[in-house]
């Protein structure tokens, strides 16, 4: 295919995105004085003040991460927060509008192929050599599930004919930094609370015992694959490669989801965290697609929500830092001070408090209590109140964390956020399905 109509092809899958109306966010806590702020390392002092424009999304654009670098780096940085879905077409389609992108590794196959990011030299990363291998290799550990679909090491390492792959080198085309499992959430209260890794199941989605009471996120990258693993746990359909389902697989699959969405069975479909905190706290779902700050957020509330371990395994997803391909000289080398903070510590242990990983967690760990660390990463029964970055208790005393450990819950991965080759006929079955 040649540049100029693979370029047309997928500044057309972008904009296709968009006309979705997706919008899924996800809340940016800001700190309060009841979080203790770890001491600061030594700053990196700039000469003159740069301006570095960072486009994306929510989870890692907040005010908190944006004061903080700029107080360490001697840099100005503009967010640009939004859609998931608005944030990617700009960003194949007008790449010389930011310096930095960042979202999930289901975007880099899109961008990389619009010519819209540049590699990123692992020389130019302090802390390389601390990218833990479930970036580098796709697991944790060698008995861990890799996982269906874009795991981030077969799109991570730059190859020799400049395409991406798995085999090692020194240019790659995303800063491996934020990452999660996800999976459904459930109201124990109203649900009978099930056991992790065994009874809890993605068919719990489709049980009739919920009827009108489900609620999916509204994004054919992640909603999707929710429902898809939903019907091949009910044995309605099955994939032969759930990371790479076919026209058919697409048609099957969609013929059983239309059949419950004209019965009444989806209460609803969220496009932003707080639209999904909303409607479970307003009694209007009981389970649903669900992002980890949701859950401790409802937690926060009073209401018992819990993160499903899914026995056949979770979504996963991997945030990617991506450089613009228009980005150069002074803004650059800016650019590569904010890649370089990501991972120096402190941020990781703040989103950390959101229920996020990092991509080198031992660089974080003095920076977290010994009870935080714990909790989060080691799936330890917290030893006392645990607050979020709001300031508010997100794990009660004698909590453990919902599917135990880091290794643990990347050690269950079902499936990756991914951009099929079938993307385009996926997205219009996907809208269909939201307009039946």
């Amino acid at each position: 295919m040649s540049r100029i109509s693979r370029r047309s092809m997928l500044r057309h899958a972008a904009a296709g995105m968009v006309s979705s109306s997706i919008a899924v966010s996800s809340i940016a806590g800001s700190a309060s004085s009841a979080v203790a702020a770890p001491p600061r390392g030594p700053a990196i002092i700039s000469k003159k003040r740069r301006l570095v424009r960072v486009l994306g999304t929510h989870v890692t654009l907040q005010e908190e991460l944006r004061k903080r670098a700029e107080a360490d780096l001697g840099i100005e940085l503009q967010f640009s927060p939004g859609g998931s879905a608005e944030v990617l077409h700009q960003a194949s389609v007008r790449p010389e509008s930011f310096d930095l992108y960042e979202q999930w590794s289901n975007s880099i196959r899109l961008l990389w192929q619009a010519d819209a990011i540049q590699p990123i030299e692992t020389d130019r990363i302090e802390n390389w050599s601390e990218i833990n291998q479930l970036t580098t290799t796709g697991r944790l550990t060698a008995e861990a599930k890799l996982g269906a679909g874009d795991a981030p090491n077969r799109i991570l390492f730059v190859q020799p004919d400049h395409s991406l792959g798995s085999e090692k080198s020194n240019r790659v085309s995303f800063l491996p930094y934020v990452h999660n499992v996800d999976s459904f959430g459930y109201d124990a209260g109203k649900i009978p609370r099930g056991t992790a890794y065994q009874s809890e199941s993605w068919g719990w989605l489709l049980d009739e015992r919920f009827h009108g009471k489900v609620a999916i996120v509204n994004e054919p990258t992640i909603g999707l694959f929710d429902l898809a693993l939903a019907v091949q746990a009910k044995g309605l359909v099955n994939f032969k490669d759930v990371g790479n389902i076919s026209h058919d697989e697409l048609d099957k699959m969609f013929g059983v989801l239309m059949e419950y969405r004209r019965a009444g069975h989806f209460r609803g479909i969220w496009s932003s965290v707080p639209a999904s905190i909303k409607l479970m706290k307003d009694g209007e779902s009981t389970i649903q697609s669900m992002f980890s700050p949701a859950v401790f957020d409802l937690r926060a509330s009073g209401i018992d929500c819990v993160y499903a371990s899914p026995r056949e395994g979770y979504r996963a997803w991997h945030g990617v830092m991506c450089l613009s391909s228009a980005t150069k000289g002074a803004v650059k080398d800016a650019a590569y001070d904010f890649m370089n903070w990501w991972l120096s510590g402190w941020p990781g242990a703040f989103i950390a408090r959101q229920g996020y990983y990092i991509s080198n967690p031992q660089r974080s760990r003095p920076m977290l209590s010994e009870a935080e660390w714990d909790y989060w990463y080691l799936g330890k029964p917290a030893s006392e109140d645990l607050l979020g970055t709001g300031g508010a208790v997100v794990a009660k005393k004698g909590k453990v964390r919902d599917g135990g450990s880091y290794e643990r819950r990347f050690s269950n991965i079902a499936v990756w956020n991914t951009v099929m080759p079938t993307y385009e006929y996926s997205l219009r079955r996907w809208n269909e399905f939201l307009s039946g």
